[in-house]
Formats: structure tokens, sequence, C-alpha cells
């Protein structure tokens, strides 16, 4: 089962992966994974436009492919962008070389020294080889938004839960 939060030990493992940003202002920093796709990308981003919010796009490289006008729509309207390795691999059942292999072509497309591992499945030396070159970006809490069985409200809850001193209001 995929917990909300990224366990304590993980936190420990991959030293230097951020996670989260303290400040004295709260603030939340919206991430999405696995695009762009025409099924979702462009919803996001007209509601995304609607709050004058911004966010981070860890794209899939053959989405980038399959769909460079929204990847260029992402760009155009002022979002960062990560790697998300060109064809969502998991870290955990890849052999290093491969993984490395993978992130890199994702490069060939994906300007960005941000990375995300897809599932947050990395190993331990695919950690250590990355982060000579980007900035891996795991996360402090998921939503859980991919889980079919979840609704908007059941998700919303998942965060108001975890973040019961700063979440107060509602965006419907």
């Amino acid at each position: 089962m995929t917990k909300a939060r990224i366990p304590s030990i993980a936190q420990l493992l991959y030293k230097g992966a951020l996670c989260r940003i303290e400040g004295k202002e709260k603030a939340v920093y919206l991430t999405f994974d696995d695009g762009p796709i025409p099924e979702a990308t462009p919803l996001v981003l007209d509601i995304l436009k609607q709050y004058n919010a911004k966010a981070t796009f860890f794209c899939v490289g053959d989405n980038v492919r399959k769909h460079p006008a929204i990847y260029q729509r992402i760009m155009n309207e002022g979002h960062s962008v990560g790697n998300h390795t060109y064809n969502h691999v998991d870290g955990w059942k890849t052999p290093i070389n491969e993984y490395i292999e993978n992130v890199e072509k994702c490069a060939t497309l994906v300007d960005s020294k941000l990375f995300r591992p897809p599932y947050g499945r990395i190993g331990l030396k695919q950690f250590n080889n990355l982060k000579k070159k980007y900035k891996i970006v795991l996360w402090d809490l998921l939503s859980m938004d991919y889980d079919p069985v979840l609704g908007a409200e059941d998700c919303f809850k998942i965060v108001e839960k975890k973040h019961q001193k700063w979440v107060n209001y509602r965006v419907s």
C-alpha cells in the first residue's frame, strides 16, 4: 500500500533529496507527474490559470515527444518542469545503467535540473549517481489522486488530515 507521506527512513537514506521546503510563510508547492497528456494536462493548466497559480510538471519524455504542444503550453504559461524519465521506469526494477540512460534520454526533451523518480522508487546507487547532476525531488505529501477508487473529496481529506495546521480553505 502506498503511503501518503514519505517515510522518515527514506528521507534519511536519500539525503539531499527535496521533500519539503521550510519557511516562515505557509506555502503549498504543487507538482504534477506523468504528463503531458491530453486527457489531464490541459484541464490542470486551465485551473492553474484560473487561480493564477504556478506548478512544477514532472514530465515523461515519451509523453513530451507525443504531445509537444501541451509541453510548450506548460512552458509558455510560466510553469516549471522536471525530468520523470523517458518511459516512466521503476527504479527498483531497472538496472542502474538502463535507468540513468532513460533519465538522460528524457533530458534531451526536458531541459531541467529537477528529477523525480517515478513511483518515488529509486535505488541508492541510482540516487547517488543522479544527485551529481540533478536536484532529486520527492514529496512531503501525496494526495493519492492517482488511485481510481478515491474521489476528489477523498483526496482533499487526505491532504486536510495530514496538514490540519495550514489547510483552512477549500478550493472548488
